[in-house]
């Protein structure tokens, strides 16, 4: 199916990587966790790996979320990017955040789809390039979804703030939906986005206000908003027209 504003099949409510903060973002286990609060959507950050894996993980490197300053040698690159899928599936990526998640794994891209199709989630694929690889991180994040997801009746739907990762993303997989996001409203925002066949804009949630979200929603797009964890903020957003919320808050928000 191909998604326009007008048949737009997203809940309201996704769930930012994963489960928010209540369990290691960007795994299997916040996947987890937030299906559980009732989260029919989520939210994750693809990147590849250096042999061309696309796998999640929000930062250009590894040490936040990662035990990679033990696991690795001494002069081992700290950039995700740089290491190659053997190498980054033997991380830790849930000890950092605790005892409980010790020894949960980095996730590739294939065992996302895998889970989120079994349990019917939609997800939201934020492509997070390693700099410098914008455009093929696009293409191919875009093409192993629309593969992962070919005979899916919910596509993934797939945003960056890399207006060079949204074309490759384009052209890897022209029929998957687009959304450019933003964390300021700079010249030429919504021309860009128009210019990238997008069909939502996913702004932080300070810039929406009556005007804006008028003159995207004016323009044919969705709107949606991040990271909000603040219930006099979703108020505030809802009064507002804005079509959808992404939070860490699956504890306090009940999904709709």
């Amino acid at each position: 199916m191909k998604i326009t504003t007008d048949n737009w099949p997203y809940p309201f409510w996704i769930a930012h990587r994963g489960a928010g903060k209540l369990a290691p973002e960007n795994t299997l286990a916040a996947f987890r966790l937030g299906a559980q609060h009732g989260y029919r959507m989520v939210e994750c950050d693809a990147k590849l790996s250096a042999d061309g894996v696309p796998f999640l993980l929000h930062d250009d490197t590894l040490a936040r979320t990662t035990n990679a300053q033990t696991q690795l040698t001494a002069n081992a690159s700290a950039v995700a990017g740089d290491h190659i899928w053997a190498e980054l599936s033997q991380l830790d990526a849930g000890g950092w955040h605790s005892p409980t998640y010790a020894g949960e794994p980095l996730l590739t891209l294939s065992n996302a789809a895998r889970f989120c199709r079994a349990n019917d989630l939609a997800l939201n694929i934020e492509i997070k390039p390693t700099p410098g690889t914008e455009r093929p991180t696009g293409e191919a994040v875009a093409a192993e979804a629309a593969r992962l997801w070919q005979d899916a009746s919910i596509p993934p739907l797939l945003t960056s703030f890399s207006p060079d990762a949204l074309k490759g993303a384009q052209a890897g997989a022209p029929d998957l939906p687009r959304g450019l996001l933003l964390d300021t409203l700079w010249t030429g925002w919504l021309e860009t986005a128009l210019a990238l066949g997008c069909v939502v804009v996913v702004c932080h949630h300070a810039l929406w206000d009556v005007p804006s979200i008028t003159l995207a929603h004016g323009a044919g797009f969705r709107c949606l908003s991040y990271t909000v964890n603040d219930e006099s903020v979703a108020q505030r957003l809802k009064d507002f027209g804005i079509d959808g919320l992404i939070t860490d808050r699956v504890d306090l928000f009940v999904p709709t």
